[in-house]
């Protein structure tokens, strides 16, 4: 139990370490790189305008929560199953979206293809691992996939009220300037529907891993 123990805990920091890192040097990279004309506040606005950036966050709370002992309100926030399943999913869904629409619209180079690869790859990877073989399942509730879209909706307003103000958008296919409402509404639905199928993916998992006793010594032969 020690040494399962023990590799839960370091696969847990292996995907905080890795977010964190990713975000820090993504941070670094769009300071040195914003002009001055719109100064460290709206850079960092625009930083985390990224649901990228914001679901690194999440990961980054939530693998420090589980490698931390104690940690008060926040920290059991993010021990909740619900919270930690609804971050793979978040984390999950920038994963395949990045690698499916977007990765081929450009080519990082140095310091920025570190940043690029730890928060699209590997902070997907690593945590999604933690969760399916570092947690002991609970069996969520189907009604939790329609709780996580809350925050997926949230953001969706958020950008889209943003962009109406300084006419930019963080991802092409919610530009409305290029698109127009139309296709913005339409590819919207079509990523909060991807987000219910993979929701709902999660869940089965969880209560299929639950029921199977895995990671308690109750697992069925």
């Amino acid at each position: 139990m020690a040494a399962e123990r023990g590799w839960r805990h370091w696969l847990a920091l292996s995907a905080f370490c890795v977010a964190a890192g990713a975000l820090v040097l993504q941070y670094v990279i769009l300071m040195r790189g914003a002009s001055p004309a719109i100064g460290p506040a709206l850079a960092t606005l625009r930083f985390f305008s990224y649901f990228t950036i914001l679901s690194n966050l999440l990961v980054a709370f939530a693998t420090a929560s589980a490698c931390v002992h104690g940690g008060g309100s926040p920290a059991a926030f993010f021990r909740r199953p619900a919270v930690q399943g609804g971050i793979a999913l978040y984390i999950g869904v920038t994963g395949l979206i990045y690698f499916s629409i977007l990765r081929h619209l450009w080519q990082p180079q140095g310091a920025q293809w570190w940043a690029d690869t730890g928060l699209h790859y590997a902070s997907p990877v690593l945590y999604v691992a933690w969760w399916v073989f570092g947690l002991r399942h609970s069996g969520l509730r189907w009604r939790t996939v329609m709780a996580w879209l809350g925050f997926p909706a949230a953001y969706l307003l958020w950008v889209l009220l943003r962009g109406a103000w300084v006419h930019e958008y963080p991802y092409p296919f919610i530009d409305v300037g290029q698109l127009g409402w139309a296709a913005t509404v339409r590819n919207a639905a079509g990523v909060l529907v991807l987000f219910l199928g993979l929701g709902a993916l999660l869940v089965a998992a969880d209560r299929g891993l639950a029921k199977s006793g895995w990671m308690d010594g109750t697992r069925r032969k």
